[in-house]
């Protein structure tokens, strides 16, 4: 049958194996109804093949698009409010005040979308989004063509969207209920925020929501000394443990940084069978510290990157998130060979895929897998030569993305967001922003 679309001449890293070997020779892909139909080298493909539309991908590198496992896509708008801080003056002082006066439908739809192209311009084709107000975010991520696993905020204290904290889980609910099966890009989730945050009830509350509806559950876990210390003292044990004994680790819950882990929690983690989803950047920035990936790994719990929310890193770059992760455990473990790139590439796709529920469907590129890929311009002086795929981790940039395709849908083409309009957007959020420089944060 006639392909949709037909990229030619790609070299191809596929990620289906970690000892996938790197060759030289040029590859085509075609996608039918948003699916990947077929792979080959360049040698099947007859001159005169019939596609809906072509893409001649020489001097590229066609790669599954990276998997983003966690943000808060809307804090585009406090971009640079609020730098240099300890993490917890930063959130009480500065972000949840601000939240408190500028979050609403219109900002959280807009600044969404501006994390959308932002992400899209960088590679990123699915992303683990977590805040307030996520039916507008939802619809962000569905306007902007970009696929996304959106999880509706919960924490025990009025909050933008919910003022009554007693409706907390019901919101959450009446959220997954209505996005649930609607769009083939959007995963519905639930969001709890922390173990400091949210009470045992509502940790508990929110699991069985999200157990039920058979989506995933995230959470902030472990990320601090202080927040550590808090809840040992509130509950005589570490927040991994609580959650534990709470029944809410499984296989469906992703805990977020797990930076401050002992062996105890390392083992609980393991047997639980929940995943972690790091964000080196951000901890680098709030001083928080640096995740246990290496031990976190070595105990076969699934490990996935994010980039957290630009209010805390300041960007949604995943190139710039791998670059990060390979070097400084290599750094705090005097050990070269920790964290290999081929091993953070892997986090970076098709594992942070199957932490989200969605390795089947994206997370490499394999026929019959949704048909979400990116082009790397490899003609590039950064990039030259190109001898393996680990130069992508360690020597590529966000402007060094090409082309963008989501459910086979041509997204972002030549540097250009071709699905929405990113002048308009980017308008909308200054005017927002205008607000913000008016009134003070604290």
């Amino acid at each position: 049958m006639v392909p949709d679309l037909l990229i030619q001449n790609a070299r191809m890293l596929s990620m289906v194996s970690p000892a996938e070997p790197w060759t030289e020779e040029l590859y085509f892909l075609k996608i039918r109804a948003g699916v990947i139909s077929e792979i080959g080298k360049m040698g099947m493909l007859t001159g005169g093949e019939a596609a809906g539309r072509r893409i001649d991908a020489a001097g590229a590198l066609l790669m599954p698009g990276l998997v983003n496992t966690h943000t808060h896509a809307a804090m585009t708008l406090f971009r640079g409010l609020a730098d240099d801080l300890p993490l917890m003056t930063w959130l009480q002082e500065h972000i949840f005040p601000a939240e408190a006066r500028f979050v609403d439908e219109e900002m959280v739809y807009w600044c969404s979308k501006l994390a959308a192209a932002e992400m899209i311009l960088s590679g990123t084709t699915t992303v683990a989004d977590g805040y307030f107000y996520e039916d507008a975010a939802a619809r962000a991520f569905c306007d902007a063509g970009i696929r996304a696993v959106a999880a509706q905020g919960v924490i025990d204290f009025p909050a933008p969207g919910v003022p009554d904290p007693l409706l907390n889980v019901d919101a959450a609910a009446a959220y997954v209920e209505r996005w649930q099966g609607k769009n083939r890009l959007l995963t519905p989730a639930v969001f709890c925020h922390s173990p400091y945050t949210c009470s045992p009830e509502t940790l508990v509350r929110a699991k069985e929501l999200a157990a039920g509806a058979k989506v995933p559950y995230f959470i902030h876990l472990a990320e601090t000394r202080q927040e550590v210390k808090l809840v040992q003292e509130k509950y005589g044990k570490s927040p991994v443990a609580l959650l534990n004994d709470l029944g809410v680790l499984d296989r469906q819950t992703i805990c977020v940084h797990c930076v401050w882990l002992s062996e105890e929690d390392l083992a609980l983690l393991a047997d639980s069978g929940a995943a972690v989803s790091s964000c080196p950047e951000s901890n680098l920035k709030l001083a928080s510290g640096t995740a246990p990936l290496e031990r976190l790994r070595a105990k076969g719990v699934p490990v996935g990157l994010g980039t957290d929310g630009c209010a805390s890193n300041n960007d949604l770059d995943m190139f710039g998130e791998m670059d990060a992760c390979a070097k400084i455990h290599k750094g705090v473990t005097e050990d070269p060979t920790v964290m290999p790139a081929r091993q953070v590439l892997e986090m970076a796709t098709l594992t942070g895929a199957t932490i989200l529920g969605l390795g089947n469907e994206t997370g490499s590129l394999v026929p019959g897998k949704l048909a979400d890929c990116i082009l790397v311009d490899l003609d590039q002086p950064h990039l030259t030569p190109f001898y393996h795929p680990d130069t992508l981790v360690y020597a590529a940039c966000a402007a060094d993305v090409r082309t963008a395709i989501i459910n086979g849908e041509v997204v972002m083409e030549n540097r250009r967001i071709c699905t929405f309009d990113l002048a308009e957007t980017m308008e909308k959020v200054r005017r927002l922003a205008g607000q913000v420089k008016k009134k003070p944060s604290s």
